[in-house]
């Protein structure tokens, strides 16, 4: 994580920016299945995404509470990622199973990071929220290797693809923690 620059949030902005992010995410990540199982619902890789699914669901779900308990506001870019997470999922998926998953895995590794620069900057000042997003990433984390264990990295075009989403992941991040 970089060091702290002025004008980056500390204390009730800080909590605020990271809720409001989060929630993003998590909401995004829910539009990314959506769009995967539309089109691999009835694949050989369909429990795998629903698993996964339903893991965001509940981070979603946690998320949406603290944002109304600690009075976060919401991004105002979540119609964007409404379209935007379902689009990337059915895009994805549409070039196959292998392919769906190197979005994942591509996707998670962002997010193991950004969670972890989080974790660090929140301290001891906010235990509770830390832990819970530690728990979420360890979600993320298990996200990620059961797509590698289940063939993401013989997609075609693994590298450019999953760069191509992780850039774009972390722009997401960017507007997100910030609009």
């Amino acid at each position: 994580m970089r060091a702290r620059l002025p004008g980056d949030p500390i204390g009730r902005d800080l909590v605020d920016r990271i809720l409001r992010v989060d929630h993003a995410g998590e909401y995004g990540a829910r539009r990314i299945y959506e769009g995967q199982l539309a089109v691999l619902g009835k694949s050989a890789c369909a429990p795998t995404l629903r698993h996964m699914a339903d893991q965001e669901a509940q981070h979603l779900k946690a998320f949406e509470k603290l944002v109304v308990q600690r009075r976060a506001r919401p991004t105002a870019l979540l119609p964007i990622w409404h379209v935007a997470g379902y689009a990337l999922g059915a895009a994805t998926a549409l070039l196959g199973e292998q392919a769906a998953m190197a979005c994942t895995v591509a996707v998670e590794e962002v997010i193991d990071e950004h969670y972890r620069g989080q974790i660090k900057a929140l301290g001891e000042d906010e235990k509770p929220l830390g832990e819970t997003l530690e728990a979420f990433r360890k979600d993320e984390v298990a996200h990620r290797d059961a797509a590698l264990a289940s063939g993401a990295e013989d997609a075609p075009g693994y590298a450019m693809l999953t760069q191509t989403v992780k850039g774009a992941s972390r722009f997401a991040i960017w507007l997100s923690e910030r609009i």
